[in-house]
């Protein structure tokens, strides 16, 4: 006798422990599983220029569609969407204006988002967020199975448009975050600062300006110290204050300064990270002043972007944001003695500390 194989059912949920569910979380999860439209619309407004088209008066969507080169009535559902997340808004006679949020998707805006809004969702973003579930299970990065070499690697050999967009999010990034963190801290005392692994310098620039007397140091790996901000280099207004030291701080730190600042680059595995914080301890003298200054997970009015980031990390090159706990675990294995945490902005945590007797 021979049976037909019946097709799988679904699993049944468990009688008697269904608990009634309220219409705003139903609402909320639907909104969330459709996040990635809410992402993609921002994208497409920056794409097309629809915040820097539009001016301090309000514009209808026939007068924005002809300034972007756009058809209208799409442009309108596209405005519609994103002024249902308060950017843009929608006033009267199918007119829209500027929100706060829709300002900063302008490139000329003083803190402007235009350049992180298209690198969070570049083309690669889209293949590798699928394969989410997958990282979690493995533990590791999953874009070299996708594209079939490291993600820098990629980025510089295969996709030169999104590069330039990194390389244009990374420096307005970290241009304002320069600004914030020069005016956070109390360099009484201090005479020299090296930033290791300091890219293009803004934040030793920032210091520079505003401390007449400081010496400061920019440590990179050679092709990023070689296009360091044009006040740092040869014939630059800071240039002799400055020195440009190209190398790779998990191998050595060859410089000794009075306060070293480590900002945004202990996203690699754990070892890495202990090698760099031994290697300023190796480097530093007795007393000598350790910032460290990172996005948490954790303890942050800003969580969900910097959670939203760690799992980026881990698609993509196998990185992590860290917890203060995690962190703080770290500079102590290292040696370090933490003094204090302490908000920078609502993005960023600043690690004091100094190197023991």
């Amino acid at each position: 006798m021979t049976t037909t194989a019946q097709p799988p059912t679904a699993a049944q949920p468990p009688t008697g422990t269904a608990q009634p569910v309220s219409p705003q979380a139903a609402m909320r999860l639907r909104e969330l599983v459709f996040g990635a439209a809410c992402a993609a619309a921002v994208r497409a407004a920056a794409s097309l220029g629809v915040a820097d088209a539009l001016g301090e008066q309000p514009m209808t969507v026939t007068e924005l569609a002809a300034a972007v080169e756009a058809e209208p009535r799409p442009l309108r559902r596209l405005l519609r969407a994103l002024s249902c997340y308060g950017v843009f808004t929608e006033t009267d006679d199918d007119r829209y204006a500027h929100t706060d949020m829709s300002r900063q998707l302008r490139v000329d805006a003083p803190n402007s988002l235009h350049y992180i809004a298209l690198w969070c969702t570049e083309p690669w973003t889209w293949q590798a967020w699928p394969r989410l579930d997958e990282a979690v299970r493995t533990g590791r990065n999953i874009f070299p199975e996708l594209y079939g070499k490291e993600f820098f690697e990629y980025l510089h050999d295969d996709a030169g448009d999104s590069a330039r967009v990194f390389n244009n999010a990374m420096t307005s990034s970290s241009r304002q975050s320069a600004a914030e963190l020069a005016a956070f801290l109390d360099l009484d005392g201090v005479s020299s600062v090296v930033d290791i692994g300091g890219g293009q310098g803004h934040v030793i620039a920032s210091l520079l300006e505003k401390h007449p007397g400081l010496h400061g140091t920019l440590l990179d790996l050679p092709q990023v110290v070689a296009n360091a901000d044009a006040r740092l280099q040869p014939g630059g207004s800071l240039a002799d204050r400055a020195r440009l030291v190209p190398g790779d701080c998990r191998a050595e730190i060859p410089v000794r300064a009075d306060l070293y600042i480590i900002k945004n680059i202990l996203e690699w595995d754990d070892e890495s990270t202990r090698r760099t914080l031994r290697n300023v301890v190796s480097a530093a003298a007795p007393g000598a002043r350790v910032v460290v200054v990172e996005n948490l997970v954790d303890d942050s009015p800003s969580m969900r972007f910097t959670t939203a980031m760690d799992l980026m990390l881990l698609l993509n090159v196998g990185g992590a944001k860290h917890s203060r706990e995690s962190m703080l675990a770290l500079m102590t294995e290292a040696g370090l003695q933490v003094r204090d945490v302490r908000p920078v902005n609502p993005y960023l945590h600043a690690f004091e500390s100094t190197v023991p007797a």
